[in-house]
C-alpha cells in the first residue's frame, strides 16, 4: 500500500517531454492496466486508440485550443492515448440505465485514465490527461465510429520538466461525517 500512496502522491501532469520513445514493452504494461482495472459490472467499456504517427499527432494538435496549456504536448509526446469508451453498455443491463446518471462510461474511463497514469508514472514515464479540445474533429481524425465516444487524450513520455506539486484541499475540507 505504501507504493501505491508514493505513486499517487508523487504522479504529476507532464506536459514537456523528451524525444525519446515510449519502449513496446512499458506500453504494453501500462495497456496491461487498464485491462485489469476494474469497470462497472465488468463491462470494460474502453476502446484505446495508440497515436504515434507524428501527421495523426499534429492532427490532434489542430483540435486542441492554442490556450490549453497542453497544446504543444500533443506532438512534444511519443504517444498519445485515446481514450474511447463504447456507449450504452456500462450502467446498463438489458439495454436499460439503471441509475439516475444513465451511461457509465466516463466513471469506467476515469478509473482506466488513473491506471494508465499511474503505471506510467510507476515506469519512469510521465503523463497528461487532456479533456479541453474538440471532441467532434478528434473522433473524425481517429476514425471513431458511431455507438463510440472519444472523451480524452493522455500523453506518455519521458519527461524533460516535472512540475511542483498543486495544493492540495485538506481532508478536514471536503469529509463530511454521517451526513453532508
Amino acid at each position: 500500500m505504501t507504493d501505491l500512496m508514493n505513486l499517487i502522491r508523487e504522479r504529476r501532469s507532464i506536459r514537456n517531454y523528451e524525444p525519446k520513445e515510449v519502449p513496446p514493452d512499458k506500453l504494453q504494461a501500462i495497456l496491461e492496466a487498464v485491462q485489469m482495472t476494474p469497470s462497472w459490472a465488468n463491462t470494460q467499456c474502453w476502446e484505446v486508440i495508440v497515436v504515434t504517427d507524428p501527421e495523426i499527432k499534429q492532427q490532434l494538435q489542430e483540435a486542441v485550443p492554442k490556450a490549453n496549456p497542453a497544446h504543444k504536448s500533443i506532438t512534444a509526446a511519443p504517444v498519445i492515448l485515446a481514450l474511447c469508451a463504447r456507449k450504452g453498455i456500462s450502467g446498463y443491463y438489458k439495454d436499460v440505465a439503471t441509475t439516475q446518471f444513465g451511461d457509465w462510461f466516463m466513471f469506467d474511463l476515469g478509473l482506466a485514465a488513473q491506471s494508465i497514469c499511474l503505471a506510467a508514472h510507476s515506469l519512469g514515464l510521465g503523463s497528461l490527461i487532456i479533456g479541453l479540445y474538440d471532441h467532434v474533429r478528434t473522433k473524425s481524425v481517429l476514425g471513431v465510429p458511431e455507438g463510440v465516444d472519444q472523451v480524452a487524450l493522455i500523453t506518455l513520455g519521458y519527461a524533460s520538466k516535472v512540475p511542483s506539486p498543486p495544493k492540495r484541499r485538506d481532508i478536514r475540507e471536503f469529509i463530511h461525517e454521517n451526513r453532508f
